[in-house]
């Protein structure tokens, strides 16, 4: 081989190492499924089940990337699906990457994506929450806590020293129906006639320190007018681009050696709904870890409903994780809710069909596995 095609072939082999080392990708997942057991379903025995949804965090697959574009500009995407482990199916109302599906740039000054994402409710209230999205939590009480995503949507979020400030603004943010997915409100995404229909739009306003947080977010979705007299019936009530359901959140943690002591309230607003407009979702949770291995987490959430009374509930939740190793864990958890006397919310958001009769209590156990990789 001459000299000359020698160099020219190191001088590619070159190249392509450097751009080998410019960019980057992930692949990672989670698989998180237990046995539940729900009493007082109906007003009748006990549900024995294993959820589609989750124990400690929903299950997924994965993929993540980026490239260094130069001049401290990188290339980013994520394609996130979440799916069912008793069943296999797909999550988010059978969407292929339901649970993310963004690309956009990043940089020393954040990052802007476009996509499927989550609005910055869900940011907001990580470090808050103490038991997250587990099948006895927050989304017991609100199915949007834990599926606060929008389509359609550009995003932007930085973190400047201690403070975290972003924003979204959805296009149209809802394609898939309510029923399938569990927040979803029947709207059909992007209008030509209607230039606010199924709009969103969140803000996120975040202070951490090694030993204490707060943050502050707003979250609203606007409805749509229907398009005929056969058109499908908006769940939430929001049935004209005018009106709303609004989310103010505000929250904050503190840190006492190995004790995380947590809390919150988002107050909503919802358009939507001519019994129950408006309504405050009370949280506080605490953390402790009895050794490396073992840790007692907990919560109690109140949601109460203004200007209308007895359809008030109340949950109450105790956790016990135990890590196996550092990708696998086990866990038990109880629940407890106790509704008023027009109020018949269910203590597990695990999947639908575990609502009791109206104004029962109920409680839940469930016993299960999440392993990551």
């Amino acid at each position: 081989m001459k000299i000359s095609s020698l160099i020219t072939l190191s001088g590619l082999l070159a190249t392509g190492a450097v751009q080998a080392q410019t960019q980057s990708a992930t692949l990672y997942g989670m698989i998180d499924t237990g046995v539940e057991a729900v009493s007082n379903v109906s007003g009748a025995g006990t549900l024995t089940r294993m959820p589609s949804t989750t124990g400690i965090l929903p299950s997924r697959l994965g993929f993540r990337g980026k490239e260094d574009l130069g001049g401290g500009l990188s290339a980013v995407y994520t394609l996130e699906m979440g799916f069912a482990p008793d069943t296999g199916a797909s999550g988010q109302g059978g969407r292929l990457f339901g649970r993310q599906s963004t690309v956009g740039f990043s940089g020393d000054w954040g990052a802007v994506t476009l996509g499927r994402q989550w609005t910055m409710l869900f940011w907001s209230i990580l470090d808050s929450d103490i038991v997250g999205p587990a099948v006895y939590g927050l989304g017991s009480l609100d199915s949007y806590i834990p599926n606060s995503r929008i389509d359609n949507s550009l995003a932007y979020k930085g973190k400047f020293g201690n403070v975290t400030v972003g924003g979204t603004y959805s296009l149209g943010r809802d394609t898939v129906n309510a029923g399938p997915s569990p927040a979803g409100t029947n709207c059909a995404g992007e209008s030509g006639a209607d230039t606010q229909a199924c709009r969103e739009w969140s803000a996120l306003v975040k202070y951490d320190t090694a030993s204490w947080g707060a943050a502050v977010a707003y979250d609203s979705l606007n409805g749509r007018t229907p398009a005929s007299g056969t058109d499908v019936v908006l769940p939430a009530g929001l049935t004209s681009s005018a009106k709303s359901d609004a989310r103010l959140m505000l929250n904050g943690y503190v840190k006492f050696s190995d004790v995380k002591l947590a809390g919150g309230v988002i107050r909503r607003t919802n358009d939507g709904s001519a019994t129950k407009p408006k309504s405050d979702l009370w949280y506080v949770g605490a953390s402790y870890p009895l050794s490396p291995a073992w840790t007692i987490d907990g919560t109690y959430a109140k949601l109460s409903y203004k200007d209308i009374a007895n359809f008030d509930s109340s949950l109450l939740v105790v956790r016990s994780l135990y890590k196996m190793s550092k990708r696998t864990t086990l866990y038990v958890q109880l629940g407890g809710i106790s509704n008023d006397s027009l109020a018949n919310v269910s203590v597990s958001g695990g999947a639908p069909g575990s609502n009791p009769a109206l104004g029962d209590s109920q409680t839940g156990v469930m016993l299960g596995m999440n392993h990551a990789f």
